[in-house]
């Protein structure tokens, strides 16, 4: 597989240039495969009918189209939210997350195998990084949570495992396939791409003006509290992140959503709101608090409810538009990144073999 040619990582520029240049086929044929890959989602050169026999004999001597498999599937009882383990050809797993709204699905997905980050209160970082995933990796649990489902994704979220900027280039290559006319056609207004924080790629970002939404990790107010929790900080302090955030608003002029996961003890109380408030003050923002969810690893604990509604109601009074995340799917293994854990922990992530998918959990689950 390792050399042969991924095509469902490819933009159209670049599959064009590998159909007419390395192929020696017609202009018009990349268009074709391109079609059938992102629009019509096929798993096989067999089943693109208007190539050629010999042109797709050729496709599958040297080409491949990448897709995941489901190796796991969780259903919650509660609210219909679904988390897929997916398998990549090379063994590595990965966690979606599809999640039920009024306005249609939407789709959490992941952008690397494992982050090396390292917050403290996340399943996600433990274990580090093993690889990035690639564009036609990311585009395949999209399309397989769209086959599974039977629906088409109506919102994305990239906030899955992994630091979507610290996959940069393929993560923008993604976004160009995801939108594309030729090909899936989901307007970015509809994407969301969270970061813990990556200033020079926020900056990077900011000059592709692609009209999604930058969802930054914020978790503090301050130096102090945000480098024990985040050791991004120890690299781009908050003055710094503050400063990208601005620019960013200035070039794009697309409103920023600040993530504050509630930690009990750590940065849920007023002190902390008032400094959330000063930081922020002049902002066109929005800050989306998040009850952290408890990861036996980290040993954090999440805000009372009691505390959570204070922090709420002080940002509020001091004019930031504040919401508490609704909590989606909190009987099936809510922490991303604990599937994960849990499924290599029981036989070894990468020698053990695939594993029928569960359906609806049971009681364990």
């Amino acid at each position: 597989m390792n050399q042969k040619t991924d095509l469902s990582s490819m933009t159209l520029a670049k599959l064009t240039e590998y159909v007419t240049g390395t192929l020696g086929e017609p202009r018009f044929r990349a268009g074709q495969i391109y079609t059938w890959l992102h629009q019509k989602q096929v798993v096989s050169f067999g089943e693109m009918t208007n190539l050629s026999a010999a042109l797709r004999s050729r496709l599958e001597e040297e080409a491949f189209i990448t897709r995941p498999t489901v190796r796991r599937e969780l259903r919650s009882r509660l609210d219909g939210t679904v988390k897929y383990l997916f398998e990549m050809p090379d063994g590595n797993c990965v966690e979606s997350v599809l999640m039920q709204y009024h306005h249609g699905p939407s789709l959490c997905i992941s952008t690397q195998v494992g982050c090396r980050m390292g917050c403290r209160f996340c399943a996600s970082t433990l274990g580090g990084k093993v690889r990035d995933l690639t564009p036609g990796e990311m585009l395949g649990e999209v399309y397989e949570a769209q086959r599974q489902s039977g629906k088409p994704i109506s919102t994305l979220v990239l906030m899955g495992i992994g630091e979507p900027l610290d996959n940069f280039d393929n993560v923008m290559d993604f976004l160009e396939i995801l939108s594309s006319p030729q090909g899936q056609n989901l307007s970015l207004r509809h994407v969301s791409l969270s970061t813990c924080g990556l200033v020079d790629n926020i900056r990077r970002l900011a000059e592709k003006k692609l009209g999604l939404t930058l969802s930054v990790s914020l978790h503090a107010s301050d130096d102090a509290t945000r480098s024990e929790i985040m050791p991004v900080n120890n690299r781009y302090k908050i003055g710094q992140l503050m400063e990208a955030c601005r620019e960013y608003f200035a070039i794009t002029g697309r409103r920023i959503s600040y993530e504050y996961a509630l930690i009990d003890g750590v940065n849920d109380g007023p002190a902390q709101a008032r400094g959330l408030l000063k930081l922020l003050e002049g902002q066109n923002c929005h800050v989306n608090l998040i009850p952290v969810n408890p990861v036996a690893e980290r040993g954090t604990r999440r805000s009372s409810r009691e505390a959570v509604e204070r922090f709420r109601r002080m940002l509020e009074e001091g004019g930031l538009s504040a919401t508490v995340r609704r909590e989606l799917g909190s009987d099936i293994s809510a922490a991303c990144g604990q599937l994960r854990r849990q499924e290599a922990a029981g036989a070894g992530e990468r020698t053990q073999k695939p594993v029928e998918t569960t359906g609806r959990p049971g009681p364990e689950e």
